[in-house]
């Protein structure tokens, strides 16, 4: 999970890095491109094999969703600082809790509810209506996690017939696909080292998953989650060291309040799944 965070963290340095220079769909059509490419091993039998019946009306809407949550997280990253993008994305776990109990009717108990309620303070925190300008680029954050939080849900259902590896390898060709005619609608000239830029990105991002999910394989949620918070350390390190951003105690108090939100939820969750398996003592040997 530290190399995890180090990984996406250096996915928006280099979005910062590049800024403005070109149109956010355009970035991001580049960049899952780039991811494309990598998978291009694992494209080819993967479509051959076909897909189970209904999977892939779930495919194409879940390419929709993902599609406009980049859009949106690369016109925020190139217009507000690395930490406030990195503590408002926190809010995707959270949002993903409230959708699994609205769509998929999971139980939404009070003291997840209370624990929601508690994230979204964090939200509030680091945003501050009225005490400070809410951009674009903040409204912009909202709206990708909230469309993240739409693509992860899809991919849950996904999970219930499909491998992971099947559902990241046609997430990043759906997302290139729907990317392309917005990309072609704002293109802008691309130099060399733009290209290279982004490739890095889409090899971080790979890097990122990949060690995420090495990391969810060794240890349960309830352990990984918390680790999470450092990439808002790092974030605000990068920030700060690199692109001369302020440090904002406010940002990091409410990142660390809905990290925390974020990780009771994980814990109590974790605490659910094993007490129907955990024996009684009469039940030892």
């Amino acid at each position: 999970m530290l190399a995890t965070g180090l990984c996406f963290v250096g996915v928006t340095g280099v979005v910062r890095y590049l800024g403005t220079e070109l149109p956010a769909a355009q970035s991001a059509f580049l960049r899952f491109a780039w991811g494309v490419v990598f998978l291009l091993p694992t494209l080819a039998p993967m479509l051959r094999a076909g897909f189970p019946a209904g999977t892939l009306a779930l495919f194409g809407w879940r390419g929709v969703f993902h599609t406009a949550a980049v859009v949106f997280w690369f016109y925020a990253m190139a217009r507000i600082p690395v930490a406030e993008v990195t503590a408002i994305g926190y809010l995707n776990p959270v949002l993903v809790t409230v959708g699994a109990a609205l769509f998929f009717g999971e139980k939404l108990a009070l003291r997840r509810v209370l624990a929601v309620c508690v994230a979204l303070v964090g939200a509030l925190i680091v945003l501050r209506p009225g005490l400070r300008e809410v951009t674009s680029g903040h409204l912009s954050q909202l709206a990708a996690a909230t469309f993240f939080a739409g693509s992860y849900l899809i991919a849950k259902r996904l999970t219930q017939t499909l491998p992971a590896s099947t559902i990241v390898a046609v997430l990043s060709l759906s997302v290139t696909v729907a990317l392309a005619p917005l990309a072609w609608w704002v293109w802008v000239p691309v130099s060399g080292a733009q290209l290279g830029w982004l490739a890095l990105v889409a090899a971080f991002a790979t890097g990122g998953h990949y060690c995420m999910t090495r990391a969810f394989r060794a240890a349960p949620l309830a352990v990984t989650q918390p680790v999470t918070f450092l990439q808002l350390v790092w974030a605000t390190l990068l920030g700060a060291l690199v692109f001369g951003e302020g440090v904002d105690p406010m940002v990091l108090l409410g990142g660390t309040i809905i990290i925390g939100a974020i990780s009771y939820i994980t814990w109590r969750e974790a605490m659910l799944k094993r007490a129907p398996v955990t024996p009684h003592d009469t039940e030892t040997v």
